[in-house]
């Protein structure tokens, strides 16, 4: 069984994304393509952002610390520490309101 204290990894990440010139940093926890499933910890620092991509398969979001906002077309929603969302099946981006770690979880199957 696999077990990962989220605490330390957050902590290891916010540190990370801060000293990175992307502003960000992220690790797997779970999974990956060879998986039906993948869950991704990913810090941003205040200001950065995951430009507007797509996701082909379904996905959530859960903000782990801080505050990030999710636009997808003319549609945004900010998100604090315990917030979920289902990610939108368009385009979109997310971007840190403030440091921020938020845990992406991508269905590596279409249903």
């Amino acid at each position: 069984m696999d077990s990962t204290d989220l605490a330390d990894l957050i902590d290891d990440l916010t540190a990370k994304a801060r000293d990175a010139s992307s502003g960000r940093a992220a690790r797997t926890i779970r999974g990956g393509h060879e998986h039906a499933l993948r869950e991704t910890v990913i810090a941003l620092r205040a200001g950065h952002e995951l430009a507007e991509h797509e996701s082909p398969h379904e996905a959530t979001l859960q903000v782990l610390r801080g505050r990030v906002r999710l636009v997808a077309g003319d549609d945004a929603w900010d998100g604090a520490s315990g917030d979920h969302l289902t990610v939108p099946p368009q385009r979109h981006s997310l971007a840190a309101l403030e440091d921020s770690v938020v845990l992406l979880t991508v269905s590596n199957r279409v249903p």
